[in-house]
């Protein structure tokens, strides 16, 4: 079964810098998850992201959650309660404190990384059910966890980009920097759950790989969230398909 946390990390990966001009505390976006059983595409989950500010001693940060949820009638089958969510500053989504807590089926694992911007370092603990490790490793200057990633590619100003324009990306997924590549499809208008929508459209991939490929699209405006995903693996292929989105920024 294909785990929710790799599908997000190759539908919504890109590693940009630029400063957030389109992200604020109280964004609450909804989307269904579909995946392709016996030939026909089936919901399967709700997947929700959600946006919040958090004061600390010194600062106030901008937490970015997302959780993945099967519906009810799915959980005897393959019960699925993922949380994803990282602590970053407002204006460059640089991350500080990532949290992963995996729940699918008898699979079970939390990951949390600290991060040292200054000394390229990240701490992580790892836990599964019967053991806890601890771990430091090194990234590179551009490297974020994959929830802070994935809001860094709102940021960027699409509206003068080529068809064919590629960036090449890197995360930190499970103690390793995975690189990733996002190429300019160029805009399409697609019929969404909240209208017709003119989007910036997107393929994304493994740099290294052809085992997971994807297709993504942003709303062409301010706010530029993803609205529809489709994405394709060895074992089958669905879809995400936004609901509601509350709380926009812009």
């Amino acid at each position: 079964m294909l785990r929710i946390s790799f599908l997000l990390v190759c539908l919504f990966t890109l590693s940009l810098s630029a400063q957030n001009n389109a992200i604020g505390a109280g964004e609450k976006l909804t989307y269904t998850a579909s995946y392709n059983m016996s030939g026909i595409l089936t919901d399967l989950a709700q997947v929700t992201m959600q946006t919040s500010a958090v004061k600390t001693s010194k600062t106030t940060l901008l937490r970015l959650k997302c959780t993945a949820t099967t519906y009810s009638k799915w959980d005897s089958f393959f019960k699925i309660r993922d949380l994803y969510e990282s602590y970053v500053n407002p204006k460059t989504l640089t991350p500080y404190l990532y949290n992963r807590d995996i729940n699918e089926g008898t699979y079970y694992k939390n990951m949390k990384y600290t991060f040292s911007h200054k000394t390229k370092t990240v701490k992580t603990i790892q836990k599964k059910r019967k053991y806890e490790e601890k771990k430091t490793v090194s990234i590179g200057s551009g490297t974020k966890d994959i929830i802070s990633t994935l809001y860094s590619l709102r940021t960027f100003d699409m509206t003068n980009l080529s068809k064919g324009t590629s960036k090449v990306f890197t995360i930190l997924f499970d103690r390793e920097e995975v690189k990733g590549k996002v190429t300019y499809l160029g805009k399409e208008t697609i019929s969404t759950a909240i209208g017709n929508k003119a989007c910036y459209k997107l393929s994304v991939g493994a740099v290294d790989s052809n085992t997971v490929n994807g297709t993504l699209w942003f709303t062409a405006d301010e706010n530029k969230i993803p609205v529809y995903g489709k994405f394709k693996i060895p074992v089958g292929n669905g879809e995400l398909k936004i609901k509601s989105a509350t709380g926009l920024r812009n």
